[in-house]
């Protein structure tokens, strides 16, 4: 796969949902959680069941910015020997025929060495995302980023400037994850309400599309979420729902798509 291929994906992605008129379905998974096997498994599974792109979450020893849920998930891949290389290696072998967006905190990259970027690629995602590093915060590594051969997804949070959200445009690309509220990742009952507000804002700092994340657990969610943003990412959910079975997690992604098309 070549690199333009491979950063194009997304922008295609999009384009193609644009023109249907539908939100992009972004569930997150823990590579290697509950098993290899099963995360496998789960992976083939999300196309058919709803998704649009899929987040493939590198196990990290200290995810910060992790609710329980994602945590224990992360230990849980951890214990079964999942590491950076393995996930590479679960990416290629699924073979999918969506937009993978490798989801990781620095450190692991920054290990994985200067060509981590081409690899990643190689193994056949399309972005990465970087859970550790605010827009602005380090302009070497997000040139780094920004310069390879990844979609480059930002994070923006509640609390982020507009003029700090401007900066999108210098490295950003493929499409700008909106946290729907502070805090870790999680499951929440309610849809925050400076949630309009913050897309709003974001709309006038860059063209990508938005999408939101954080909390976001039932179709209903998922419905309202898609009436503000141009793609929905379910993370604690789903990998709740994977810790009893793949058919469960599917049936919740299912579930989304039918509400969100619905909206």
């Amino acid at each position: 796969m070549s690199a333009t291929i491979s950063s194009d994906a997304i922008g295609r992605c999009f384009a193609g949902l644009r023109e249907h008129r539908r939100r992009a379905l972004i569930p997150y998974i823990t590579a290697g959680y509950p098993t290899r096997a099963q995360s496998l498994e789960l992976l083939r599974g999300l196309a058919s069941a709803g998704a649009d792109l899929v987040e493939v979450g590198v196990p990290f020893s200290d995810p910060m910015a992790d609710g329980p849920i994602i945590q224990a998930s992360s230990q849980r891949a951890l214990e079964e020997g999942m590491t950076f290389e393995g996930t590479l290696a679960l990416i290629a072998e699924a073979g999918l025929a969506i937009p993978v967006v490798l989801f990781s905190y620095l450190n692991p990259l920054i290990a994985a060495g200067p060509q981590a970027l081409e690899r990643i690629a190689d193994a056949g995602a399309h972005g990465v995302l970087v859970t550790d590093l605010p827009v602005g915060a380090d302009p070497a590594r997000e040139a780094w980023l920004g310069g390879g051969p990844l979609s480059f997804i930002r994070l923006v949070a509640p609390t982020t400037p507009s003029e700090r959200m401007t900066e999108i445009r210098h490295h950003g690309s493929g499409f700008v994850y909106v946290i729907a509220r502070m805090g870790v990742t999680g499951i929440r009952d309610d849809l925050p309400p400076e949630l309009p507000d913050t897309i709003a804002r974001l709309r006038t700092a860059t063209t990508l599309p938005v999408c939101a994340g954080f909390g976001i657990s039932t179709p209903q969610q998922a419905q309202g979420v898609a009436r503000l943003a141009d793609g929905v990412i379910v993370g604690s959910a789903v990998v709740r729902a994977a810790g009893g079975s793949v058919e469960e997690a599917l049936s919740l992604i299912r579930g989304m798509r039918t509400a969100m098309d619905a909206r």
